[in-house]
Order: structure tokens, then C-alpha cells, then sequence
């Protein structure tokens, strides 16, 4: 018969992240614009060998996934508008002309709160750019709902700090 070790039986202190105490930073952003972000992971896959009569299985190259940031679009400073200036870092419309990575590529930081505001986890994405913007859609039949903005962000990796 196993014996229970003293961690296992008595009271253990235990606090769970909640998912609506975080902070998001991202350059040219305030923060109470940012409504959401989607979760973090990422994809190692696979690659198969071949051996004699069977398969051996070792990890692949890692790949971040992508993110989903909503944000709200107030009036003053214009949601969009704050868009529309990073993303003029990626690509002018006007001219045609592409930027460099080095002027669209910016580090995102989460910071993860716990019950008293204190920082208790931060994640960095590391050369966030946007994929994809959606910046919402405007309807008559729609009352006292806020607009959103949806964009996709693609990044190198990330870094959970701690």
C-alpha cells in the first residue's frame, strides 16, 4: 500500500489565471483599445523515417500559429486609423512601395494579471505583423453595439518571460 506524502494531504494554495486579466502592448495601440487576443501555440509536425521495415517519428521544424487581436474602434483615437498607420509600415497603397521588416515587425507584449493587478505572467510575440485586417462591418439594423476591428497576426516566436 502506497503512503501519501504530506504535499498530497494537506491544503494547497491555488490560484488560477482568469482568461479577462491581461494588459496587451502593442506600439501605436492604447491598451484599452484591445478588446481580445486568441490563444498561443504553436505546430512542431512531424517527419517520418524510414528504417528497414518501419517508421521512426522525430519533430519537425516549429512554427508559431497565428493570432486574432480584436480591438475596439472608438471615435477619438481612431481604431482604424491606428491600423491603417501600421500597416502603411508594411505596404503604401498610394505608391506601391513595401517596407522593410525592420519597420513593420514590432514585439508584442501580454502581460497576465493576477487578482490584484500584479504582473504574474508576460509573454512576448517577437516580430508581430498583421496577416490579415477586418475592420468590421456597419449595419442599419444594428443599435448600441461597439465596432471591432479583427486583425491577424503572424510573428518569428514567442518568449513566455515568466
Amino acid at each position: 500500500m502506497a503512503i501519501l506524502s504530506s504535499q498530497e494531504i494537506f491544503f494547497t494554495a491555488f490560484e488560477p489565471k482568469v482568461k479577462n486579466r491581461f494588459i496587451m502592448y502593442i506600439d501605436g495601440f492604447p491598451s484599452y483599445m484591445i478588446k481580445s487576443i486568441s490563444g498561443l501555440g504553436f505546430d512542431q509536425g512531424e517527419i517520418k523515417l524510414n528504417h528497414i521495415n518501419i517508421y521512426r517519428k522525430i519533430k519537425g521544424k516549429m512554427s508559431w500559429n497565428d493570432v486574432t487581436v480584436t480591438l475596439f474602434d472608438p471615435i477619438t483615437p481612431s481604431g482604424a486609423q491606428a491600423v491603417m498607420e501600421w500597416t502603411r509600415l508594411h505596404h503604401e497603397s498610394v505608391t506601391g512601395r513595401d517596407g522593410y521588416s525592420d519597420f513593420y515587425k514590432k514585439d508584442v507584449v501580454i502581460d497576465i494579471l493576477g487578482p490584484v493587478g500584479d504582473i504574474v505572467s508576460e509573454w512576448v510575440l517577437k516580430g508581430a505583423f498583421i496577416k490579415t485586417a477586418d475592420m468590421g462591418e456597419y449595419n442599419w439594423d444594428t443599435e448600441a453595439e461597439a465596432q471591432n476591428l479583427t486583425l491577424t497576426l503572424g510573428m518569428d516566436y514567442c518568449v513566455l518571460n515568466f
